[in-house]
């Protein structure tokens, strides 16, 4: 009987999540993740950031990702972003990518910036059933594969908007063993846009949206309403279609140091076996050049 567990768990997660990248809640925090070409712009500064995502708590083997990531302008025109993510579902999917983004900022008219990134890295994606009852059935055995991931896009942004467009990679992946196939990740094309209001000295208010296609599959959206008060505490909701609500807040701890913590609440057939989808993310700036002294985070 476990074994036909497995074997259904293992269907339902390859259907409904290797067809994606990776999704966070708290992706404000990090579209480097989706768009190559994203960029602080702040150049003195190093950002530094880490995110965990634990997926459809309470079913067994669901999802759980790790990211680690860096922002390092270079100067004010190049900037440099490094991206490590380790997902793994239950004990046998395991899938670790790094990649490198590299982007350079155009300066044009009535303070209005664009930025072209690229972004290259490689993909590791393992099958290991030898902490399973499978381990020992020949038609279940260890498999893994590397691939290289190239992406790009454009971010078009001031101070209080950004429009972006972008696929993080274009090189589709696949996992086939005997004639079948046992993953595939197709490419997938991203439009970010978001908009900032000072409603007055204390308070700003951002809507924002990411839509997503990948080819073959219907497409899916988020739209998020983001408020900000005295630069330091930030609460917000998102609605990510056929999927989930997402209620998040964040805190600046220090004007170095911040701390977030998003929960999914689950609108598909899922919430009939979840509790939802927590994630937490840790934040960290610093000022590399002393003769800059700190300025207020841009809100996007």
């Amino acid at each position: 009987m476990n074994k036909y567990i497995h074997i259904f768990i293992l269907l339902i997660f390859c259907k409904t999540h290797s067809q994606q990248e990776s999704q966070y809640s708290q992706y404000m925090y990090n579209m480097n993740i989706i768009n190559p070409s994203y960029v602080i712009n702040e150049p003195g500064a190093f950002y530094l950031g880490s995110l965990y995502r634990a997926q459809w708590a309470g079913v067994k083997g669901a999802p759980k990702t790790a990211n680690l990531f860096a922002n390092i302008p270079l100067n004010n025109k190049t900037e440099l972003s490094l991206n490590y993510i380790n997902e793994e579902i239950g004990n046998v999917l395991k899938e670790n990518s790094f990649n490198a983004d590299f982007a350079y900022i155009l300066q044009l008219p009535k303070g209005t910036q664009l930025s072209f990134g690229v972004k290259v890295g490689v993909n590791n994606l393992e099958y290991n059933f030898s902490e399973t009852n499978l381990s020992t059935d020949p038609d279940f055995q260890n498999r893994s594969k590397i691939d290289l991931t190239i992406g790009a896009g454009f971010f078009l942004f001031r101070d209080n908007f950004y429009l972006g467009i972008s696929s993080p990679n274009f090189l589709p992946m696949t996992l086939v063993e005997d004639t079948e196939r046992l993953y595939k990740k197709k490419m997938q094309l991203y439009l970010t846009t978001g908009y900032v209001y000072d409603l007055n000295l204390d308070v700003k208010v951002k809507p924002s949206a990411v839509v997503k296609q990948s080819f073959n599959l219907p497409l899916s959206f988020d739209i998020s309403l983001n408020v900000l008060f005295n630069e330091k505490f930030e609460f917000g909701a998102s609605y990510r279609n056929q999927d989930a609500i997402a209620f998040l807040g964040a805190i600046n701890l220090t004007d170095s140091f911040r701390i977030g913590y998003a929960y999914d609440y689950i609108t598909n057939r899922l919430s009939n076996f979840s509790n939802g989808s927590h994630e937490i993310i840790l934040l960290y700036n610093f000022k590399v050049s002393r003769s800059k002294r700190y300025t207020s985070p841009r809100f996007y």
